[in-house]
């Protein structure tokens, strides 16, 4: 059998990769959607491929964190609706809180995917 190109000499075997929630909701995306997709085909691939390796591989998809990037969110974005509006946002410490629950985890235990995102957003329901 042909040697894995996951197969390293670290002894880390956790691989968490950042998805996004804004590519199901966001007009004019289409370039951000693809990349996105293509990461969660990744994460699910080599959560697959890495088993026999012990390896872990899960998605962490965040919706509006409080950062530099997100800051015209709470001043207004576009809607799937054609509106604009001012969306909720939430403490990064709030994601990073997330991503270390999700590397804390035995190989054995594994997070696939994982939705964080501000309780106000409108992501859940938005048509």
């Amino acid at each position: 059998m042909a040697r894995s190109p996951y197969a390293t000499s670290s002894t880390s075997r956790r691989c968490d990769t950042v998805g996004s929630i804004c590519c199901s909701t966001t007009p004019r995306s289409l370039a951000y959607t693809a990349t996105k997709h293509a990461i969660t085909g990744l994460t699910k691939s080599t959560a697959l491929d890495g088993r026999p390796y012990d390896i872990a591989c899960g998605q962490i998809d965040i919706g509006n964190a409080a950062t530099d990037l997100t800051s015209a969110t709470a001043e207004g974005v576009p809607q799937a609706d054609g509106s604009v509006r001012a969306e909720a946002r939430m403490r990064v410490e709030d994601v990073a809180s997330a991503v270390v629950y999700m590397a804390s985890l035995p190989l054995d235990s594994n997070v696939a995917t994982i939705t964080v995102m501000a309780t106000k957003m409108p992501f859940v329901g938005r048509g």
